[in-house]
């Protein structure tokens, strides 16, 4: 399993919906295209995409960033507390930068 986490704050939730208000309005400007045609179509519907992005940017950077976690993955123990692995076991192979 990976050890990276996903930070809490409102912002990087609010940005990580970017992905999916994209594609969801790609598929409702398609579906209007096929349904109504003519002045629906795809040609002169795409700028909402951009009014999309625009949105869901605005919002993220008004959005509070309390208890953002600046780095994406677990914090690192601090020095002195017992982990998990103390010592990794050496590897048995040398390798680039080792000696032999």
């Amino acid at each position: 399993m990976s050890d990276r986490f996903r930070c809490p704050c409102r912002r990087c939730t609010i940005r990580s919906l970017m992905g999916p208000a994209i594609l969801i309005t790609v598929g409702v400007l398609f579906l209007l295209a096929q349904t109504r045609g003519g002045y629906f179509s795809f040609e002169n519907t795409f700028p909402v995409i951009l009014i999309v992005i625009g949105l869901v940017s605005l919002a993220s950077a008004l959005a509070p960033m309390d208890g953002h976690v600046s780095d994406a993955y677990a914090p690192v123990p601090p020095p002195g507390t017992p982990s998990a692995v103390q010592n990794p076991p050496p590897n048995p192979l040398p390798g680039q930068g080792q000696g032999q």
